[in-house]
């Protein structure tokens, strides 16, 4: 499951900064409202909150609000990150942290067990994609 959360294709260049594409590292789909704490570093910078963004289709999302959200995050599927930092072409290093609630599984009485994910990729950006049945959700 990790190992393909980031996916070689992942990192792409926008006119506003960049996209990342992660995929879901839990063996189960889950409601985008159990994602939480989601943070994102390039080349060991971290992105600024107010600069990361969650594309949800049409509409883009502050990272911070997805658990107001009432989608889903299929597993087959890609939550497309937005940051607005300008990256320079080649190879960078991207760090992702979050995370996930799950709704189903108790920590104890009352309470849903809470699940952190640290995933790390050394990523080269506007690779050309891979061949794949998964979309951005939206």
């Amino acid at each position: 499951m990790l190992q393909t959360a980031l996916r070689e294709d992942a990192l792409t260049a926008t006119p506003e900064g960049f996209e990342l594409r992660l995929g879901l590292s839990w063996i189960r789909s889950m409601p985008l409202s159990t994602v939480a704490e989601l943070a994102v570093e390039v080349d060991g910078i971290p992105v600024a909150p107010g600069e990361l963004t969650v594309v949800l289709g049409a509409r883009r999302v502050r990272a911070d609000a997805l658990q107001a959200e009432s989608g889903w995050w299929f597993v087959q599927d890609r939550v497309v990150l937005a940051g607005r930092r300008e990256l320079s072409r080649g190879v960078h290093a991207i760090a992702v942290d979050f995370q996930l609630l799950v709704p189903y599984l108790q920590a104890r009485p009352g309470s849903p067990l809470v699940l952190p994910f640290h995933l790390e990729a050394r990523l080269e950006l506007d690779r050309e994609p891979v061949p794949s049945v998964s979309r951005d959700v939206a």
